[in-house]
């Protein structure tokens, strides 16, 4: 299979990255990113594609043809840009891609890595609920694609050092640990997330949202392991 991954220079995508490298049933992984992957990152999977207008994706509609997976892990805080650069990247770039996708490719999986706490009514009193959710809803109503997933990991422990990072991303991870004693059902892997991102991508799921309870059960009925 062919898996497109947008946000690979994040945590939580470089880690889809990783997996996919080591999944034998993926064959071509692209990556679609504003800058190269960490050097660290290297397979002749691999097929990078500088791209820097994420409302226009005319240039890539041919790789979009041939492409069954689509990773959309592309994100930032909304602590890190102001409101309206929020709503750019979380919801008009998302919302952008898979209109182009659906347009020369209905049958690929796209999978949306949102986030515990969005909020699929669009009332939250938090900007990443309300946007978040507004995401998730519009990525159904209006992407036009046959399956769309999306996934709502809570605390992120990282496999992987974090030196290049966000500061939010370093920050964060202390507090992930604790969360990880006292309500162990908040915390997921990065390696156990990116590998049930990847079954679902590649299998599909008759489920469309998951929270981080269920991705940690898919991960641990389908032994794929931490």
């Amino acid at each position: 299979m062919k898996v497109i991954i947008f946000g690979a220079t994040g945590a939580i995508g470089s880690e889809c990255v990783r997996q996919a490298i080591d999944d034998k049933d993926i064959e071509l992984i692209t990556i679609i990113t504003r800058r190269p992957l960490d050097d660290c990152i290297t397979s002749e999977k691999l097929n990078i594609v500088i791209h820097t207008d994420f409302l226009d994706y005319k240039p890539l509609l041919s790789l979009f043809e041939s492409h069954q997976i689509c990773i959309w892990a592309l994100g930032i805080s909304q602590n890190a840009v102001s409101e309206s650069e929020y709503i750019k990247i979380t919801h008009d770039y998302t919302i952008a891609a898979i209109k182009a996708i659906a347009c020369v490719n209905s049958d690929m999986r796209f999978v949306f890595v949102s986030g515990m706490g969005a909020d699929s009514s669009e009332q939250s009193r938090f900007l990443f609920g309300r946007i978040k959710g507004k995401t998730e809803n519009d990525l159904v109503n209006e992407g036009g694609l046959k399956e769309t997933y999306t996934v709502r990991p809570a605390g992120v422990i990282f496999s992987q050092s974090l030196p290049n990072k966000a500061w939010y991303e370093r920050v964060a991870q202390p507090l992930v640990h604790v969360v990880k004693l006292v309500k162990p059902s908040w915390t997921i892997t990065s390696t156990a997330l990116a590998r049930a991102i990847l079954y679902i991508g590649k299998n599909g799921h008759h489920a469309t949202l998951f929270e981080n309870e269920d991705l940690k059960d898919i991960v641990s009925q389908n032994n794929l392991g931490e």
